[in-house]
């Protein structure tokens, strides 16, 4: 019940902290917690809070699944034992240069440029993906930032096609 009266006494005190920081267009006041309430300046609202590491045993808070030790132990367990040996052997030295290269000559995402937005290419997308016979070819590659290449590889589905 105590929660509840919290929770409603806290929503109550950030609306009249918001309509005075609108109102007055001055600097606003604080919450008991220290943090501001005003959306033009001072920290920020606190975040979802932090849970436990996933891996058995690990006290750690993070916001991931994993804590930094243990994604890395993660990331090796999967890459060994889960992922594809075809896709490992796909993606290999020859592949990190080709991409370190893609990139450099194409820094700009592709679809975000057709969309009229600049944004950092941080991948880079087969088009005709190499498991139905694409290649490595730059007229094949296509630089994308990570929320267009998720869009890209969800829509066509070939990342999730099998699950």
């Amino acid at each position: 019940m105590s929660n509840i009266v919290d929770a409603i006494a806290f929503y109550s005190m950030y609306n009249g902290n918001m309509k005075n920081c609108i109102e007055n267009s001055e600097p606003c006041g604080s919450n008991p917690a220290g943090l501001s309430l005003c959306p033009n300046g001072g920290e920020q609202m606190p975040r979802k809070p932090r849970r436990p590491c996933s891996f058995p045993g690990c006290p750690n808070l993070t916001d991931n699944r994993f804590c930094e030790e243990h994604e890395k132990q993660e990331n090796k367990r999967y890459e060994k034992y889960d992922r594809d040996p075809a896709v490992r052997r796909r993606y290999g030295r020859a592949w990190k240069r080709i991409r370190d290269s893609y990139i450099s000559q194409h820094p700009l995402c592709e679809e975000c440029e057709r969309n009229g937005k600049l944004t950092r290419a941080e991948e880079v997308h087969h088009i005709l993906p190499l498991s139905r016979g694409g290649t490595h070819a730059k007229s094949n590659l296509m630089a994308l930032c990570t929320p267009c290449h998720s869009a890209i590889t969800a829509r066509d589905g070939d990342r999730w096609h099998d699950r």
